[in-house]
């Protein structure tokens, strides 16, 4: 039995790279950018105009001028209309492009328009007002975003308006879901009080799909036979299997004597924790990676997110940002999770275990994240998760736990 920081050392180590891929922008929500994208011209393009009005020349304006001939109307999208004498102005609209001619805009609130001329009514006027500056925010062949951070929709709005509309991504790992036991039966399906509707695959899969990564699933019944052949004919089709059930010491749980039997090396089997203890890892010699957890719907969801999600990240070797709570750790080339609350209540866990528990995330108005314990009735007790939001690590070296004290929590929910 391995303890939590030794799994999660030997998982990390597995982290590689599978490639990369061109995928449409309007699609790419959710991956992992694999280039810089650059501007492909000045933004703004144009001095770009920002409030509705007049655009007048300013050195008339100090002259003394106060009203102007409208020589032209100009929207958005319209080529700019110069003007030829001081005393004339254009009506422009927001987002159209400033005539050289003119370098000062003034709002209609500020102008009387009557029969063809405009008249300022205010001598508030400053020079270059209203404008938004040619190349203000970025120049022709300046970055605009960096390579290895999750595309966002912003980012999917940068690359359209630089006109990127293929976008280099990391190719994700072919995963495979494959759930185990005789008492599972499909959601369609009316159970036996005996028996439970499967439920843990399609968990899984919902959060890798936040990822954009959609997992083919599989069901196996409790059979060692078509265990093993299922096994390796995943094997050799998949990058990764995540196998949920048939790891503990029970008589129908042949997932660990398949996976040996299939040359799968076993990196760990059990891990110093609370859920999730009967966690099983490993590699096949083609590369293939197998994280076989324990069926209990708690434990998997734990692990999920515990040890896998982290492996994916590493693995697409994303930038640490605020909106995934990653920051960068000493000596470390992975980005891991290390994000805290509060304990809002003691807990006591005497158990020679990591207690994962699970809590209620909230902010107090001091701005600090406060975990409320919500402990439920065990690992199988799924409904639990509905009403909590991550999972609040508990150090092993310890058995009781105060309210006040600060310790890592791994989200699974949005906290704001």
């Amino acid at each position: 039995m391995v303890s939590v920081f030794e799994a999660e050392q030997i998982i990390q180590a597995q982290a590689r790279s599978y490639g990369r891929g061109l995928v449409p922008f309007e699609s790419a929500l959710g991956r992992v950018l694999a280039e810089d994208i650059k501007a492909d011209r000045d933004l703004p393009p144009c001095n770009r105009v920002t409030m509705d009005g007049i655009a007048i020349s300013y050195a008339a304006f100090e002259n003394g001028i106060r009203s102007f001939n409208i020589k032209a109307t100009i929207a958005a999208g319209d080529a700019p209309v110069e003007i030829e004498n001081e005393n004339e102005c254009v009506e422009i609209m927001t987002g159209g492009a400033l005539p050289d001619t003119t370098d000062t805009v003034i709002r209609y609130e500020d102008v009387d328009i009557k029969n063809g001329n405009a008249t300022i009514l205010t001598d508030d006027i400053k020079k270059g007002q209203n404008l938004h500056r040619k190349g203000r925010d970025k120049k022709q062949g300046d970055i605009v975003a960096t390579a290895n951070r999750v595309i966002d929709p912003a980012l999917v709005s940068m690359a359209a308006s630089v006109g990127k509309s293929m976008l280099l991504v990391k190719q994700l790992p072919k995963v495979v879901i494959i759930s185990t036991g005789g008492e599972l039966v499909n959601v369609a399906a009316q159970p036996t009080d005996w028996q439970v509707r499967r439920s843990n695959n399609y968990a899984v899969r919902a959060v890798l799909q936040q990822y954009g990564l959609q997992a083919d699933m599989l069901h196996i019944p409790d059979e060692p036979e078509i265990t093993k052949e299922q096994i390796s004919n995943c094997i050799a089709q998949y990058d990764v299997l995540i196998l949920s059930g048939g790891v503990s010491m029970g008589k129908f749980d042949y997932v660990p004597q398949a996976l040996e039997e299939l040359q799968v090396t076993k990196l760990f089997h059990k891990v110093q924790q609370r859920p999730g203890k009967p966690f099983w890892f490993g590699k096949h010699t083609n590369g293939a990676l197998v994280f076989a957890f324990p069926g209990n719907p708690v434990s998997t969801f734990m692990c999920l997110h515990r040890y896998f999600l982290p492996w994916l990240e590493a693995s697409l070797k994303q930038m640490p940002n605020l909106n995934s709570n990653r920051i960068p750790i000493p000596n470390s080339q992975f980005p891991i999770p290390k994000l805290c609350a509060i304990l809002n209540a003691a807990v006591t866990f005497v158990a020679p275990l990591q207690y994962f528990v699970q809590v209620k995330l909230n902010i107090n108005e001091q701005g600090q994240l406060l975990a409320t314990p919500m402990e439920g009735n065990g690992s199988g007790d799924f409904a639990n998760l509905l009403d909590t939001d991550a999972f609040m690590e508990l150090p092993l070296e310890r058995s009781n736990f105060s309210k006040g004290e600060v310790f890592r929590i791994w989200p699974f929910k949005r906290i704001i």
